[in-house]
């Protein structure tokens, strides 16, 4: 990094167990909201699946702002 420079914020890529326990979900459920797009598809890195933890942390905002009080 050079002087000066802002330091960059890192979005940690999830893998799909850790995303699903973000979510207290099994992981059969989280790949069905992948499905029926509730849950972002995720970032493909060759053959591994991989999630910002981002995405994952704004589909919980996204079910809240739906719910009704």
């Amino acid at each position: 990094m050079m002087r000066g420079e802002p330091m960059k914020v890192i979005d940690p890529l999830l893998t799909v167990r850790e995303s699903a326990s973000i979510l207290q979900m099994s992981v059969a459920t989280f790949w069905r909201r992948v499905a029926d797009g509730t849950i972002p598809k995720p970032v493909k890195l060759g053959g591994l699946s991989r999630w910002p933890e981002s995405e994952v942390l704004a589909a919980i905002e996204q079910a809240k702002a739906r719910r009704t009080v």
